[in-house]
């Protein structure tokens, strides 16, 4: 997100010597995407971001699909999966993927004993349930219920709940995350046009230094791979920064829902897009206003797409028998549309309360094996019969 932020001590150029009080020099580390190109941030730190004791494969997660990929509408009441443990990290539960994108579920009970690092994707943390403390490098970021958590790769961090339940859905992202390209002008910043504004982002806003030597771990996920990483000191020792490079935060309910006339297509729900894959919000809003008008979205094929739906609450307007926390997948090749009896019962509605987070993406998902235990098998026959 092209925003400059800046926190803690700053010399006043780029590479120059930066002393502490004793006279010795903190160390310069840049972070940033795309190698030179991208959007950095430039980070002192009390010591050197490279002393690394050990390395050590920790776990695989192998992403292992289904033997049955036969062409079929699917839903996953996901939040009927039994719980696979307490971590934010080692516990997420697969659901869905391809070589763009995954989805997984994740129900942390604590903070977990090491900070973590995706060098593999970017990450958006939808927070279905609960809230916290997102601590990182670039300092803490506090996070409720709603939010999305835009988590850059190769930042170490790690997310401390509050007491209580604790329901993320977590995107992981081949390519960096973005804010949709048709909302932005040339130099990055949000349009007047735009459901949502500058206004709206939460940025890292208190830098705790922590001047700490031992043995700390960084679990580091490459590929399938998450690598224990013991470095000689405490990897949050950053004293102050500067850049674009950074996680950050936005809430589903800042976003300002488009309306129109008649009904509006999913792209004007559209928050951010990534590499093969967009991620829309439905949220509440006024329904379509001309006296003839059907809200309930029409029939459609999903030409070159495959549709994910994760519910937030148990309101939808073109789906009955849904539940907080049910994903629907409606792949390439089938049309789908409202249920019966959802489109006449829309006609005259003035609002919806529903809330949902979208996925498309432009190459075919894969439902995880282990998804199947959640799975309604009985989804592809609710549009026969009567309602």
């Amino acid at each position: 997100m092209p925003i400059y932020h800046r926190l803690g001590r700053l010399p006043a150029k780029r590479h120059v010597a930066f002393r502490k009080d004793d006279g010795s020099l903190y160390y310069e580390h840049l972070m940033g995407n795309r190698g030179f190109t991208g959007l950095q941030s430039l980070l002192y730190t009390l010591r050197r971001p490279t002393t690394v004791k050990a390395i050590e494969p920790a776990w695989v997660t192998p992403r292992e699909a289904e033997a049955d990929s036969s062409l079929r509408l699917r839903h996953l009441r996901s939040h009927r999966l039994p719980a696979a443990g307490g971590s934010a990290v080692r516990d997420r539960q697969l659901l869905l993927f391809n070589d763009d994108v995954s989805l997984s579920l994740a129900r942390p009970t604590a903070a977990d004993s090491f900070h973590y690092r995706n060098a593999r994707a970017d990450e958006v943390v939808y927070v279905a349930r609960g809230g916290g403390v997102l601590e990182s490098q670039f300092g803490s970021l506090a996070y409720r219920e709603g939010d999305y958590l835009v988590i850059p790769r190769a930042i170490i961090h790690r997310l401390v709940p509050e007491p209580g339940e604790q329901i993320l859905l977590v995107i992981e992202s081949r390519g960096d995350i973005r804010t949709p390209k048709r909302y932005r002008n040339a130099h990055g910043q949000l349009l007047e046009h735009s459901p949502f504004c500058e206004r709206d982002l939460r940025l890292p806003s208190e830098l705790t230094v922590h001047d700490e030597q031992g043995e700390f771990e960084v679990i580091t996920r490459v590929g399938d791979t998450c690598h224990r990483v013991v470095m000689d000191h405490h990897p949050l020792d950053t004293v102050g920064w500067d850049g674009y490079y950074f996680p950050w935060a936005f809430s589903i309910h800042d976003f300002e829902p488009i309306v129109g006339r008649l009904h509006q297509p999913p792209p004007v729900h559209q928050t951010f897009e990534g590499d093969g894959f967009v991620i829309c919000s439905f949220v509440p809003r006024l329904y379509d206003f001309h006296p003839e008008a059907v809200p309930a979205p029409y029939n459609h094929s999903n030409v070159m797409t495959d549709e994910v739906l994760y519910y937030c609450n148990d309101e939808f307007m073109s789906r009955r028998g849904i539940e907080f926390g049910s994903l629907t997948l409606h792949p390439d090749g089938l049309p789908h549309g409202p249920q019966p009896g959802r489109t006449e019962d829309s006609i005259g509605v003035a609002r919806t309360e529903e809330l949902a987070v979208m996925v498309d993406t432009f190459a075919p998902l894969r439902v995880a094996k282990q998804a199947l235990a959640c799975e309604d098998t009985t989804y592809g026959a609710s549009w026969l019969g009567e309602p």
